[in-house]
């Protein structure tokens, strides 16, 4: 381990290091992110892509190419083999399934009975790619290319007759006995302002207001300590429910009827923060530079770990992808995690996805959605770079006007 370096380099190294979960272990055949580098989930590990993952991935591969850690001309040949796949992979009304085969394009089911079209990691992935036609100007083609893909989402498609929007969907199937309608509060912000910004195929405003945010669970509003959480289930849920969907739009100054989004991650996070200084469990470790649940491996699987769900285990991601928005109390996190348990948990890819000091056990796998956000939340932190891409994208300001949001960055309607 290299000990000794000040904060901006130490912020450099892990986001490199982590970085190279893409850099280097994409698939070789379609340039996808595969789901995690290890594990016994049910599926062949090497062959089975994330779409949600890869979106996340691209704008993780976006950092590499802003920094130089590789060439701009490598990343940008990695989206566009992303692109010409997904050109020809499966898709259900334009709407990508959870799981591909990397190597083949064909749908893997992502459970039993479940091989349609995910809505939700769709958001993700164009997310990712809209990021990629803003950031390689260029070439004026990838661009033209994402914007049909995009085009090609028929999120309407997945509108229920009562104005829901659900998650899952087969177009030859009727809806599983288990479809989950996507009702707030939780990741798949996305989905609607993505939705909404549909030139081809938009989801209702209606949508948003009367069926995402009209939920018991959306708006929160109860005090921890001496932070107001404004949105989401009691303690705020696992972290990733506030990061993933600000990944690449920005929440600072966003605003709509129900919550000022800048402040509700921040909140999220120190209320986060918060349970695991108190640490009712007594589990080891924990304390201010040891904190951060969210959902990943644990020892008895894969688990959304949050303070009303929390076995001991500590997820790097969950401090680390709070970067862009708490700082100070991330940072510490890094240190200790590098510094302290490198010898432990960190390798060729950063850290691994978890660790659990009570049971004194360390995952052996780190997995994409979990490895992007650390380097976006440092990005972010560090320049707001993937913010300033998507949240300017002609898609994200279409949507955003449409459901009410205000926003510093939102362009005049011309």
């Amino acid at each position: 381990m290299i000990h000794g370096l000040d904060d901006a380099a130490l912020r450099d190294r892990v986001a490199q290091a982590t970085a190279l979960y893409f850099l280097d272990w994409s698939h070789p055949v379609s340039g996808m992110a595969r789901e995690r580098s290890g594990g016994a989930f049910g599926y062949d590990v090497e062959e089975t892509v994330c779409t949600g993952g890869t979106g996340f991935g691209i704008l993780a591969q976006i950092v590499a190419a802003e920094r130089g850690w590789r060439p701009r001309r490598d990343i940008l040949d990695r989206v566009l083999r992303i692109v010409g796949f997904l050109e020809t992979a499966d898709s259900f009304d334009g709407v990508f399934p959870h799981f591909l085969n990397g190597t083949t394009g064909r749908v893997l089911p992502f459970a039993k009975g479940d091989d349609g079209g995910d809505l939700v990691e769709t958001s993700f992935l164009m997310t990712g790619l809209l990021g990629a036609a803003a950031y390689f100007t260029e070439e004026p083609s990838l661009a033209e290319r994402i914007e049909v893909l995009f085009g090609a989402v028929n999120w309407a498609a997945h509108l229920r007759d009562d104005g829901a929007v659900m998650w899952h969907r087969h177009p030859d199937r009727p809806w599983l006995a288990n479809a989950l309608p996507i009702r707030g509060w939780n990741e798949a912000l996305p989905v609607f302002i993505l939705g909404a910004g549909s030139p081809t195929h938009p989801i209702p405003a209606a949508s948003y207001h009367q069926s995402w945010a009209n939920t018991p669970t959306f708006l929160n509003g109860r005090v921890y300590g001496e932070t107001t959480l404004p949105l989401g289930p009691d303690w705020g849920g696992p972290l990733f429910m506030s990061q993933y969907p600000f990944l690449g739009v920005d929440p600072r100054g966003l605003r709509d009827a129900y919550a000022d989004y800048g402040q509700y991650v921040r909140a999220h996070a120190l209320v986060n923060r918060r349970h695991c200084l108190m640490n009712p469990g007594g589990w080891a470790g924990y304390g201010p530079n040891c904190w951060g649940l969210t959902a990943s491996d644990d020892p008895v699987g894969y688990v959304a770990h949050s303070p009303t769900d929390d076995t001991g285990t500590i997820t790097p991601t969950a401090a680390l992808g709070s970067f862009a928005v708490a700082p100070n109390e991330a940072m510490p996190v890094l240190r200790h995690l590098h510094d302290d348990l490198g010898d432990r948990i960190w390798g060729e890819a950063g850290f691994v996805d978890a660790f659990n000091e009570t049971q004194d056990w360390v995952a052996g796998s780190r997995l994409a959605i979990d490895q992007a956000p650390i380097v976006i939340g440092l990005e972010n932190h560090r320049t707001g770079l993937l913010w300033r891409l998507v949240s300017t994208r002609p898609e994200v300001q279409r949507g955003l006007r449409a459901l009410g949001f205000s926003a510093p960055y939102l362009n005049p309607i011309s």
